[in-house]
């Protein structure tokens, strides 16, 4: 369904549907599985292959139909970066650039967004700047299009402190069911003050990938409308939500753990769903030691991490405070049913334990006083308009910038919505300011690139304006927000 017939559709939606969309906690409508679910907490954790390099700085990753075994005793078809669910794990460090070429081998267009990458625009993954596979035959869609035949070379500078990163397709109209057959992995960049710090490391460093996806009964990933294309019907305009909770592609995995501190890099890649992460039993803190951008100034400890799709956090895991023996599950306060659990970790012996918790993570991590003053304050609305998802009242408009803030200057940008809206920047990190005129949550603390907007909030944003000169976006994260228009350009200058 291209942009314009989407649009379309959304308009034919009554009033009934507007009432809908703007009220409730409810973040997605459930697409129920066919398949017979798992059992959960049968199923190892795996970790993600590493991204290997065919030369100094330069990698290259094939995006391929595959099948994988996510359900036991079933076969899923999958759309990868290098044919797997989630993709290679680049691992990056600061100052070192790297070309990754892209060679699609897909039956439709794609375009790669490095998510939380500080990269010139060229490398940014507009949604209409495309990688388009051999013989395919272009469709404008009333917006023009740019298209590399075959393969595309993004080149990151890699000029940005330590993160979890993570990267997924960002096609026009088509993220959502893209994304939702598999195209999206982990980045990690490393630096040099984070290697002084005693964090945990090797096998106690556990990046997980959050998702959810419901299945078909032969197993394969149901969507709306899926064999249509991706289209969506009325019910789950909203965004999608799956019942089955993926880490790292596989169904509530377990996890065998040494009773030592471990680090978990949180990553929400679902489609719409939010998550309320706990422990259960409860018998230590998330001790959290970076945010979406990088590391915070001091850790801070939280019983309870909100993650929305698009956020990480990364946090460290005291699992010495369980007995040998104990399964401790990491469940989901939001989710119902089958999606209430996430994974699970068996604590599974002693072991000797050299990290620690420091007292102090990075200087980079400013205050809002540190940054300087904001030269300008902007709104931003979110809203279900009369015929899309808009921002400011208007679906997206390919090319025609909502701001132009100047490179090197900061901003304060206040967002506003009708239902729940994790708002991305592309290229520009920022700090939380406030909520609803009162201090952000503890969990907003860092440096930042998405926020969780709630229904009828006011989120204040101070965003710094750094790295490159060019055409960047922000938009909605529920991935079927943002194929619904809920999309703007600036131009930085």
């Amino acid at each position: 369904m291209s942009g314009l017939s989407r649009r379309a559709f959304l308009g034919m939606l009554g009033a009934a549907g507007l009432a809908a969309a703007g009220c409730g906690a409810r973040s997605g409508e459930l697409l129920p599985s066919l398949a017979p679910l798992p059992r959960p907490f049968t199923v190892p954790l795996p970790v993600p292959a590493p991204a290997r390099p065919v030369g100094p700085g330069r990698y290259e990753v094939t995006q391929r139909a595959a099948e994988a075994e996510i359900l036991p005793g079933l076969r899923t078809p999958i759309w990868g970066y290098a044919g797997t669910f989630p993709g290679p794990t680049f691992e990056l460090r600061r100052g070192r650039p790297v070309t990754v070429a892209v060679r699609n081998e897909l039956p439709v267009p794609t375009s790669t967004h490095l998510h939380g990458g500080v990269n010139p625009p060229d490398a940014d993954g507009y949604p209409t700047d495309l990688v388009v596979p051999a013989g395919y035959s272009a469709h404008h869609h009333g917006h023009p299009e740019t298209h590399h035949q075959g393969v595309k070379e993004y080149r990151y500078p890699v000029d940005q402190p330590a993160a979890t990163l993570w990267y997924h397709d960002h096609r026009m109209d088509h993220t959502a069911p893209q994304v939702w057959r598999g195209l999206a992995g982990l980045a990690l960049v490393r630096d040099d003050e984070e290697d002084a710090l005693p964090l945990p490391r090797g096998e106690r460093e556990l990046p997980l990938l959050i998702c959810d996806r419901s299945f078909a009964a032969d197993g394969s990933f149901r969507y709306p409308d899926h064999a249509a294309g991706g289209h969506f019907g009325g019910d789950h305009m909203e965004g999608v939500e799956g019942d089955v909770v993926l880490v790292n592609g596989a169904p509530w995995p377990v996890a065998e753990v040494t009773a030592t501190r471990h680090r978990l890099r949180l990553v929400n890649a679902s489609n719409a769903r939010r998550y309320l992460l706990r422990l259960a039993p409860g018998g230590t803190p998330f001790v959290q030691i970076g945010s979406d951008a990088g590391l915070l100034a001091a850790p801070v400890a939280h019983a309870e991490i909100p993650l929305a799709p698009g956020e990480r956090q990364d946090v460290l895991v005291d699992f010495s405070a369980y007995r040998v023996g104990t399964a401790v599950t990491l469940v989901n306060a939001l989710g119902e049913g089958s999606a209430g659990n996430v994974m699970r970790f068996v604590v599974a012996r002693r072991a000797a334990d050299d990290s620690a918790v420091p007292k102090a993570l990075s200087r980079r991590a400013m205050r809002p006083a540190d940054v300087g003053p904001a030269v300008a304050t902007r709104r931003f609305d979110f809203r279900r308009g009369e015929t899309a998802w808009t921002i400011n009242g208007e679906p997206y408009r390919p090319g025609v910038p909502l701001a132009r803030p100047r490179l090197g200057t900061a901003e304060v940008w206040r967002f506003t919505s009708d239902f729940h809206h994790p708002v991305h920047l592309h290229l520009a990190h920022f700090l939380v300011l406030a909520r609803n005129g009162r201090p952000p949550a503890a969990t907003d603390g860092g440096w930042k690139d998405t926020v969780d907007v709630r229904p009828y909030e006011v989120v204040d944003v101070l965003a710094r304006f750094a790295g490159h000169r060019g055409r960047y976006m922000l938009h909605c994260h529920n991935l079927e927000h943002e194929d619904m228009a809920m999309m703007a350009d600036f131009d930085v200058v």
